[in-house]
């Protein structure tokens, strides 16, 4: 998560307010740290009643608004209100065994993704699959923790896990604080090994502060087709099989299709830009993706490397092979940035499935598009850092992000990380105000209605009454 907050606050944001970003993340790690502590003797002295009735309140809010979401955002809060109010109602019981069932949960969430972690970065074998095997042990390491009774026999799992999610957030802060003091250039920019962004950093972050603020700070809804904005292009493995695709849910979605006679596909993913930038990556000659030469082929190493070429533009390549299945615009961005990276990496042309593939390329070109997304359309104020922290698309991104560092990019999360992204660089209203808005709107229709009515059986009244007195006359 640490880089991806650099990305969308940029490095220049963070530089100036390192200390007080080091101040938080230190109180909330403090704060976690005591709270793991008090509840390892089981007599706690926090009072787990007060965040329980938060944590409801939270989602019962959360529930009530989701309807005004929209696509994947309204399922996104469906499930972490639902989720909220799940586990506070299981807190404010008082079911004996409910700190049993909250153990098990969290357990498994833990174990089933340290195995996870584990088990890709064993397969892909990328440079930093070290790290991430040791990143894994630790999550399994809480899990077995959260699985056996000691000390408290279940009873200090919330403060547990509390106590963990302040910890980790505190720290990453402040590794984030630390960063942002000495770094001069943004490394998530500069991603690929692109040393010379390094060099021209001083002069692109000038050209880029002289950049008009948006006028607009929320929008109601992706970019009209007239407006100028960044396209994500993604070809589902499904959208581009050959033949029928085996339906396997998750698998077809986020790794590869299987068709009927056996071809596995894993889709495509492109970028473009409206400064006419169209970065699109392909191996030079098919890659033979046999089922049998397929698991060897996942290696993120040197052997398999092979000539790359990029496309030329969108309409060549959807002519020479179909129109995209799913695109994402975004309005927010710095075209500067993106055609700096662009420059560099494009004198690179090296394919690899699973290091240096399609995603992975359009994956770093959003990043570097979007770095400072949040300080142009928030301010340079703490809100900008509160509001990104308090967006859940915040954490669906980093957990993207992590998937696709620690596994591979793959259309389906290039598609996922690019919708979330959006949802940041392009802020919709909140839910409140939505709801809001649509009540409004719902309650003038109806008064017009009403008013239409009314005017109707005036007209009728009056109609009524002339017949009568013509009657009578």
């Amino acid at each position: 998560m640490v880089r991806l907050m650099m990305i969308l606050l940029g490095v220049d944001y963070l530089r100036a307010r390192w200390r007080g970003v080091l101040t938080v993340g230190a109180l909330s790690a403090f704060v976690g740290a005591g709270l793991f502590i008090d509840a390892l003797d089981g007599v706690l002295r926090f009072r787990i009643a007060p965040f329980a009735w938060l944590l409801l309140v939270e989602g019962l809010a959360t529930l009530a608004v989701a309807w005004t979401g929209m696509g994947g955002q309204r399922t996104l809060r469906y499930v972490k209100g639902a989720s909220f109010v799940a586990t506070a109602a299981l807190i404010l019981s008082g079911y004996h065994n409910a700190s049993f069932i909250l153990s098990m949960v969290f357990a498994t969430l833990f174990l089933a993704d340290g195995l996870l972690q584990i088990a890709s970065a064993w397969v892909v074998r990328y440079r930093t699959w070290r790290l991430a095997v040791a990143g894994g042990a630790v999550e399994i390491v809480i899990a077995v923790f959260l699985y056996q009774p000691y000390p408290t026999h279940y009873k200090g799992t919330v403060p547990y896990c509390l106590g963990l999610v302040l910890f980790f957030a505190g720290w990453n802060l402040m590794l984030l604080a630390s960063r942002a003091r000495r770094l001069a250039v943004n490394p998530a920019a500069a991603q690929g090994g692109v040393a010379a962004l390094a060099a021209s950093a001083a002069g692109l972050a000038n050209a880029s502060a002289n950049r008009p603020a948006l006028a607009r700070k929320v929008f109601d809804g992706p970019p009209a087709p007239q407006e100028n904005a960044l396209t994500v292009h993604v070809w589902t493995p499904v959208g581009t099989s050959k033949s029928e695709a085996r339906r396997q849910p998750v698998i077809d979605r986020y790794i590869a299709a299987v068709d009927r006679d056996g071809v596995i596909s894993t889709g495509h993913a492109a970028l473009e830009s409206p400064e006419r930038i169209y970065i699109s990556l392909y191996p030079a000659a098919e890659i033979d993706r046999n089922p049998d030469e397929f698991a060897r082929l996942l290696r993120a190493t040197q052997e398999n490397d092979v000539p790359g070429v990029f496309q030329p533009d969108y309409a060549t390549e959807s002519k020479a092979w179909c129109p995209s299945t799913r695109q994402v615009r975004i309005r927010n961005y710095d075209p500067l940035r993106l055609a700096r990276f662009w420059q560099h990496y494009r004198e690179n042309t090296t394919y690899n499935l699973t290091h240096r593939n399609c995603s992975s390329t359009v994956a770093q070109a959003l990043e570097a598009a979007l770095e400072g997304a949040t300080p142009r359309v928030w301010g340079n104020g703490w809100l900008a850092f509160a509001r990104m922290l308090a967006t859940p698309e915040m954490w669906v991104a980093a957990q993207v992000r992590k998937r696709g560092q620690t596994m591979a990019w793959t259309p389906g999360l290039t598609l996922d990380y690019a919708r979330a992204l959006s949802m940041l660089a392009d802020p919709r209203p909140s839910g409140w105000t939505r709801m809001g808005r649509l009540l409004r709107a719902r309650l003038l229709r109806e008064q017009r209605a009403r008013s239409r009515e009314a005017a109707t059986n005036a007209t009728l009244h009056d109609d009524t009454d002339e017949s009568g007195r013509q009657r009578e006359a």
